[in-house]
C-alpha cells in the first residue's frame, strides 16, 4: 500500500478513518469548507499531528499546494531546479535537461526563463506541478489544483494526473469539484460534519448518503453527465 489511515483522527475535525490507497489509484476527496479536507494532507506530509490513530507511507510523495499569488527573485527554472536538487547525491545541482523535461511535462517550456512574480496565478501553478513532480513521486497530494486555472491548464492539469495515474502513481485529490475528474476517480472520501464516507462515486454521490453526512436534505442530481449538489 503506497499510504495507509488505521482509526485516524484529528479532533475535532474527523475520526475513525480507516483508508488504503493502492498503486495507481485515484481518490477524490470532498466535503464543504472546514472539515479538515487539508488537513488531511498535511498529516501525511507531517505537518499535521493526528490526535489519535496512525497515518503510513513508505512512498515517494509530491505535493501541489493550493494556489496563491508568490512572488520570489528566480525564474520559474530556478524553482524546479530547487525541487529537483533534492534528488541529487551529488553536488546538488540536477541537470539542465532533467528541469527542462519537467517543465515541459506540464506545459511550461515557454515559461522557463521569466521571473516567477510576472506569472500569473495558473503559469505559478504549473511551476508548482514541475515542482512536485520532481520528486519522481509515487504518491502525488494536491490541494485544490484546479482553483481558478483557466479552462486550458486545467484539461492540461486533469490530462497529466491521468498520465500518472497509468502510470501507477497514487493520487490523491482534495477538491470541490469532481467533475472535471470523473474519468479518473476511483474512489471519493466525502468529509463532513456529522461523519466521513468512502467509497465509487455512484456510492457516495447519492441524496440519501449525503443527506445522511449532513443531518439534512441534500439532492445529487445528475445533469448532461454532471453531478450537481443541493
Amino acid at each position: 500500500m503506497l499510504l495507509t489511515f488505521t482509526d485516524a483522527a484529528v479532533d475535532p475535525l474527523w475520526k475513525g478513518l480507516n483508508l488504503e490507497l493502492r498503486q495507481g489509484e485515484f481518490l477524490a476527496v470532498l466535503g464543504p469548507n472546514g472539515v479538515g479536507k487539508s488537513t488531511l494532507i498535511g498529516t501525511v506530509l507531517g505537518t499535521r499531528k493526528l490526535t489519535q490513530g496512525t497515518v503510513k507511507t513508505d512512498a515517494r510523495v509530491g505535493y501541489i499546494p493550493q494556489q496563491r499569488i508568490f512572488d520570489v527573485p528566480l525564474r520559474a527554472r530556478d524553482l524546479v531546479s530547487l525541487s529537483a536538487a533534492h534528488g541529487v547525491t551529488s553536488n546538488r545541482k540536477p541537470k539542465k535537461g532533467d528541469v527542462d523535461k519537467l517543465l515541459a511535462r506540464v506545459g511550461a517550456t515557454g515559461i522557463a526563463n521569466r521571473r516567477v512574480g510576472e506569472l500569473s496565478g495558473g503559469q505559478q501553478q504549473l511551476v508548482r506541478q514541475a515542482q512536485a513532480l520532481a520528486a519522481k513521486p509515487q504518491l502525488l497530494l494536491a490541494d485544490e489544483p484546479l482553483l481558478s486555472l483557466d479552462p486550458g491548464i486545467a484539461q492540461r492539469t486533469v490530462s497529466l494526473f491521468g498520465e500518472l495515474k497509468a502510470e501507477g502513481v497514487g493520487v490523491v485529490v482534495v477538491t470541490h469539484d469532481i467533475n472535471p475528474l470523473m474519468g479518473l476517480v476511483d474512489r471519493i472520501l466525502y468529509l463532513a460534519p456529522n461523519g466521513h464516507t468512502i467509497g465509487t462515486v455512484d456510492d457516495v454521490m447519492q441524496s440519501e448518503k449525503l443527506s445522511e453526512l449532513y443531518n439534512a436534505p441534500v439532492t445529487v442530481a445528475r445533469i448532461n453527465d454532471r453531478i450537481v449538489v443541493v
